[in-house]
């Protein structure tokens, strides 16, 4: 049905936007010092750490900003350590929510650090 009521160009499209939302967050990443991309982006998932915790900090930023609502992230292992895990598959995303994974990311350590 997708398919059918999209079409296969529209669909493409949506993908091409996905992964350029993951190149740009990932080079967001790339220029934060307080933040370490984990893994090459090659389509639309960007796998990446806050610098200053360790995988229970990084856990925990992701259940914070699940709560909140904020953005939706969700974690992975990369060499047995844990990251954050950002995926676009929203045909609605855009560099907004992009951009806003940076600060919700920086904002929910900070809080963590400082209730440590």
């Amino acid at each position: 049905m997708t398919i059918k009521a999209y079409g296969t160009d529209r669909l493409g499209e949506v993908a091409a936007r996905c992964c350029a939302l993951a190149r740009r967050l990932a080079s967001a990443i790339d220029d934060e010092p307080l933040l370490e991309r984990m893994a090459p982006v090659r389509l639309n998932i960007v796998c990446f750490r806050h610098r200053l915790g360790d995988d229970e900090f990084q856990a925990g930023i992701a259940a914070d900003l699940q709560e909140s609502g904020q953005v939706v992230l969700s974690t992975t292992t990369i060499n047995g350590r844990t990251v954050l895990r950002a995926a676009f598959v929203n045909h609605r995303s855009n560099e907004g929510d992009a951009d806003a994974v940076i600060r919700a990311v920086l904002d929910a350590g900070a809080r963590r650090r400082s209730a440590l």
